[in-house]
């Protein structure tokens, strides 16, 4: 017999292997991409549902519905899954005669399972309302003023926002340009316009009041101002966490709104120039206090519902749009993960919020649910309940 020939494998070369690999990852995306964005259960077969208690989604869904009905501003622009506003005119109509919740959402909507095929395993975050010392004059320890929207801030027409890479900016000279930036504002940009709301004690509350888009501010007298986003000036938003990643000052794991918050008390020069990094800022309104149960008005102008209220990308789901949301969210001090099955409805939006089966739970007001919503990113299932003419349509579109 003849020896048998040894067969040498020769590795491959490394481009080789790395075009192999891109073809496979961009042959995955394609394949994610392909398929259908919504996909049709029952409400029997949602985890959760049957148990629910759906009188308080009932109610915030109500609010969603007077908006609807008395302005329906949303329907102004375009919408990839959000229908006509005859569609969900038809739905709140239904909702004066209901009697049973549960029934009502089951008789009125069809549940659609959404699949991001940029993010398959969906990604849910959490917002909340902070509180902050402040007084309505400045002096002493009250040095941080919150600003009322300029008048001079404007919003681009789309031919011009697409030239700049800006949304919003002002014009000087007849020429559109950016505003001014952060740093730009704190170091007293629009100290002469006589704008300020309020003073605070602490640039780094009137951080976090930006990044949460709205604050209750308490006053030396005791009494409670809230604030209510009105306006941003459109230069890009930095996140400083990632940043404080980047730069190994902390990590991943111990990534939350807490950890960041420790990190610019103990370094107050340093967290000054970091906050300048995000050149992003917030101009606010006042806004009468109303419901204390109740968060302040939302983009959908109606007032947000603690745990019910649900942050989505607008240019993908109507606001009013009932949401049925399955994750984890960590609760107390120790961010122990408990499951949440529970159905919110969409009524804000903001700049992070973007993808199908992205969402930020607002979760009110007060310690608890700043360590809520400070510590949660989690993973989970998005099922939007649509008007069963719109979720016909949209399925046959797919």
């Amino acid at each position: 017999m003849k020896p048998m020939r040894q067969i040498s494998y020769r590795p491959a070369p490394v481009h080789q292997l790395l075009s192999s690999a891109l073809l496979l990852v961009m042959s995955s995306i394609m394949s994610a991409a392909a398929g259908p964005i919504l996909e049709p259960t029952t409400f029997e077969s949602i985890s959760g549902w049957t148990e629910a208690d759906h009188r308080i989604a009932l109610e915030t869904f109500g609010r969603s519905c007077d908006e609807i009905e008395a302005a329906g501003h949303a329907f102004a622009r375009k919408v990839a899954y959000g229908g006509t506003r005859r569609d969900w005119l038809t739905v709140c109509h239904r909702l004066k005669a209901a009697t049973d919740p549960r029934a009502f959402f089951e008789e009125t909507f069809t549940p659609l399972i959404v699949h991001d095929p940029a993010r398959p395993e969906g990604l849910f975050t959490g917002y909340f309302e902070p509180e902050a010392e402040g007084s309505r004059k400045p002096g002493g320890d009250y040095k941080v003023p919150i600003y009322a929207r300029p008048a001079d801030l404007i919003a681009f027409d789309a031919r011009t926002a697409k030239r700049l890479g800006l949304a919003y900016g002002r014009m000087i000279g007849g020429r559109p340009q950016g505003y001014f930036t952060r740093r730009e504002i704190e170091e007293g940009a629009l100290s002469d316009q006589r704008l300020e709301l309020v003073w605070l004690k602490d640039w780094a509350d009137a951080f976090f009041i930006q990044v949460q888009g709205s604050g209750r501010v308490r006053l030396p007298d005791g009494g409670l101002l809230r604030l209510g986003f009105a306006a941003k000036t459109g230069q890009p938003y930095t996140g400083i966490g990632g940043l404080l990643v980047e730069r190994g000052v902390l990590t991943r794991d111990d990534m939350s709104m807490q950890a960041i918050r420790a990190w610019m008390r103990d370094n107050p020069q340093a967290a000054r120039k970091l906050m300048w990094e995000n050149k992003s800022f917030v101009f606010f309104r006042e806004v009468t206090a109303g419901d204390p149960k109740l968060g302040p008005p939302g983009a959908q102008k109606v007032s947000l519902t603690p745990f019910r209220s649900l942050a989505i990308d607008r240019s993908l789901w109507m606001f009013g749009t009932p949401v049925w949301l399955d994750t984890e969210v960590p609760k107390g001090r120790s961010g122990t993960l408990v499951p949440f099955k529970s159905l919110l409805v969409a009524q804000d939006t903001g700049t992070a919020i973007k993808g199908h089966a992205r969402g930020d739970v607002f979760w009110g007001a007060g310690e608890d649910a700043a360590l809520t919503a400070g510590r949660m990113k989690s993973r989970g299932r998005m099922i939007v309940l649509l008007p069963k003419a719109l979720a016909k349509r949209l399925l046959q579109r797919q």
